[in-house]
């Protein structure tokens, strides 16, 4: 693939890997609490849960992936990759662009593990970045679940489709609630794509 190339900026957590379902095993091991006193309607940050307590999330977060393997263990949401193998079979250039490096000094772990993670479950992709700021890596259509990230992106005026979930039900714009709709707005991108060239 060249530099013509429709570029698909893919986000993991929340959108290909089942993020809230995983680390809410895990806070409920943390915390010593019985699985169901945890919701699974939560907000960006978890603050339904009670977690501050006993450390708020950074240190669930560590605990998660250093000592649960988190980024490794995650089930990957339904059709994902299959989806994205389809697309790029099709053409479609794969972006994997995550945030996962948000807390210091175990990197390195977190790398491995969403490397593992993505070879595992054979997810497709030609580009992985590690970085907040996603408009800054460039893709002509991003999948996001994060509202901070997809209003920065539609801020930026970056074509982005709301993979939906609890925390980010209170946003408008173009949303999938399954991969199967995913992959029919972005072959719809492609083809406007191909035909303005």
């Amino acid at each position: 693939m060249g530099t013509e190339s429709f570029i698909f900026g893919v986000d993991l957590d929340g959108v290909c890997a089942d993020f809230y379902g995983k680390i809410r095993e895990i806070a409920a091991e943390w915390m010593n609490v019985p699985l169901v006193t945890l919701t699974e309607d939560v907000s960006y940050g978890l603050s339904e849960w009670g977690i501050e307590p006993y450390g708020g999330y950074e240190k669930l977060h560590r605990f998660a992936v250093t000592q649960r393997n988190l980024f490794r263990d995650l089930e990957p949401i339904e059709n994902a990759s299959p989806v994205l193998r389809k697309l790029s079979e099709r053409g479609v250039r794969i972006r994997v662009i995550t945030n996962r490096l948000v807390i210091k000094h175990f990197h390195q772990t977190s790398i491995q593990q969403t490397i593992e993670w993505l070879d595992r479950h054979d997810f497709p992709y030609w580009d992985l970045c590690f970085m907040r700021d996603k408009e800054a890596v460039g893709a002509n259509l991003y999948i996001d679940d994060s509202p901070e990230n997809i209003l920065r992106l539609g801020s930026q005026g970056a074509e982005t489709i709301i993979f939906s979930n609890s925390t980010n039900r209170h946003l408008t714009g173009r949303r999938a609630e399954t991969w199967t709709g995913v992959e029919e707005i972005v072959m719809a991108s492609l083809e406007a794509w191909n035909g303005g060239r």
